[in-house]
């Protein structure tokens, strides 16, 4: 009989007493203590059992924990007599910011500080001892709601120290989710403010605490050393590109063959791989998203399981305020291409606006994209070959897309369907309506004008359609077709539909009278730079290819367009 999934539990101590699944990742102790790390900063994306991973080694360091030596005797990490001596041995203080998720620098800070407070509350018993002097009672009752911003930065390292002379040994300390409050600090804009709080905690609590003996920090990010590191010289830092631990994290092959026999499911392995499999950390690929792999074998439907988080929030909306050419990359992504880029694994939170490859970084990070490979150019820096890890991530991230027009999903919905019903009256509707709506959800704040603003919403358009229409259409922008570059391109699937093409154009009031002007001139240059080449070269029959020109003056758009032997027709006609 398979054991039983508990869905979201991160006590080691619970799974294993109830005999829940569980899939033995201790071999991360044995390997990360013989390391000698002082600190080690570990990212991984969010769901890949990091914050298990961090109770589980409070439960085997941790002097609370002393004597349950029952919980790892059938684990790795007993297999050694070295390490079934040190289960128990040390003061462990364990934190987490993973519920630091605020819309100011305020709440943010009270959420630190209530987590700090907590820590502290955990360990009051040693006030009672006679190894702690007066001085240290008063320190110590200094650590509440109300305390200091430089009383809260040596919290950790002043309670590091009671603790040294409460048991005579050093501290391991566990920080999960260093990152959590910085990326919604970001996104609510108090990134600044936040980042001197958390220089100075964490710079206090790793590089100048004399009672540390060793620490780990998790998070999906590796933020950059300027904002929040800059003298944690010694700190061990491992990305998804690190050798280092590249199996601890994450399911193995293996691991999910044998789950799936486990729960008599091994005919869907291949289905399985399809979807959750792809994740490349270091050099081990093949690696699988643990969060889905468990909610798969608990529910047994193949489905996106990655819920909204601010992680998502944030990365939807870089993509969405993003520029023209990083939407064309994640169209080229999302059609299964790989992009080329150099980027710098760092995540510098204040370049996200005006750097892509921080952009790049941070989906990299988070685990949207992998790396398919990387080399070093002739400037000696990495250039990575990144793309979609797998199905899983390209259904989160039409989700995303989709959501990007949800303030006018009825009308966008009802242009779409005017588009492949051949509408042209109900698509100038409607596609006035999204304009309305939507063109200013893709403003980055930096004033576009007129003839920028349209590029950025097509090329969002364009994603959206891909998003909506990809079972129906191969959706492609701004490629080489005839004597040119068309904006959009519909390819079917299948010989029973039409393609379709879309040419955008901004109104000139010098060249033309008016948008009816502006519309002509699109669909005349579809069909003198042959555009429609492409899709003929396809075996599309000419009869069932139909164009479309759109003109944009601010906001307003006029919509006009037809198959296009009737408009070759009406060309020539006019000529």
């Amino acid at each position: 009989m398979p054991r039983k999934i508990a869905i979201g539990e991160q006590d080691f101590g619970k799974i294993v007493e109830k005999n829940c699944f569980y899939v033995d990742k201790t071999s991360f102790i044995k390997e990360w203590w013989e390391n000698e790390d002082t600190v080690t900063l570990l990212t991984r994306p969010r769901r890949f059992g990091k914050t298990l991973m961090m109770n589980t080694l409070y439960y085997f360091f941790s002097v609370d924990h002393a004597g349950r030596g029952d919980l790892f005797q059938r684990l790795a990490v007993w297999k050694e007599e070295k390490f079934r001596k040190i289960q128990g041995t040390y003061p462990v203080v364990f934190l987490s910011f993973a519920d630091v998720k605020a819309d100011c620098y305020l709440s943010a800070r009270e959420g630190m500080i209530q987590e700090l407070t907590d820590v502290y509350n955990q360990f009051a018993f040693i006030m009672q001892s006679n190894r702690l002097t007066q001085q240290d009672r008063e320190a110590f009752a200094k650590v509440n709601e109300d305390m200091s911003d430089m009383t809260a930065a040596r919290a950790l390292k002043r309670l590091s120290s009671l603790l040294y002379k409460y048991y005579g040994k050093k501290a391991i300390i566990l920080l999960d989710e260093y990152d959590t409050p910085m990326q919604e600090a970001y996104v609510n804009g108090y990134w600044g403010q936040l980042t001197e709080f958390m220089r100075s905690l964490l710079n206090s609590t790793f590089k100048s605490n004399l009672y540390l003996e060793r620490g780990i920090m998790t998070g999906i990010t590796r933020v950059s050393k300027e904002s929040v590191f800059s003298d944690l010289n010694h700190l061990t830092v491992v990305t998804t590109t690190s050798r280092m631990y590249e199996t601890c994290f994450g399911f193995t092959e293996e691991e999910v063959a044998a789950a799936l026999e486990e729960f008599s499911m091994q005919d869907q392995l291949a289905d399985v791989k399809r979807w959750y499999d792809g994740f490349l950390f270091g050099r081990s690929d093949n690696i699988y998203n643990p969060w889905s792999i468990t909610n798969f074998l608990k529910f047994g439907e193949l489905t996106a399981y990655w819920t909204n988080t601010s992680s998502n929030r944030l990365v939807g909306s870089l993509i969405q305020k993003g520029s023209a050419e990083l939407k064309t990359v994640m169209e080229d992504l999302l059609h299964g291409n790989i992009f080329h880029t150099v980027l710098d694994e760092q995540v510098v939170f204040g370049q996200l606006d005006d750097n892509e490859s921080a952009v790049w970084s941070l989906l990299l990070a988070s685990g949207y994209l992998k790396t398919a490979d990387y080399k070093l150019n002739q400037k000696g820096k990495k250039e990575y070959a990144l793309k979609i890890v797998n199905f899983e991530v390209f259904r989160m991230f039409e989700d995303l897309i989709a959501s990007w027009f949800s303030s006018c999903c009825a009308a966008y919905n009802d242009f779409i369907k005017a588009v492949l019903a051949n509408d042209v009256k109900t698509m100038n509707a409607y596609m006035n309506q999204i304009t309305v709506s939507i063109i200013s959800h893709f403003d980055s704040g930096k004033k576009p004008s007129d003839k920028t603003e349209p590029e950025r919403f097509f090329h969002g358009l364009v994603l959206g359609l891909m998003a909506e229409l990809g079972d129906k259409y191969m959706i492609s922008s701004n490629r080489e077709s005839g004597f040119g570059r068309y904006d959009v391109l519909f390819e079917p699937r299948s010989n029973m539909d039409d393609g379709i093409i879309f040419e955008f154009k901004v109104f000139d009031a010098e060249e033309e009278a008016g948008l009816a002007d502006t519309v002509r001139k699109a669909i005349e240059q579809v069909i003198d730079k042959k555009y429609a080449a492409v899709l003929e070269s396809k075996g599309v029959s000419k009869s069932k290819i139909r164009i479309y020109g759109f003109a944009f003056q601010g906001k307003n758009v006029q919509i006009d367009g037809g198959y296009i032997q009737e408009l070759e027709r009406k060309r020539s006609s006019r000529d």
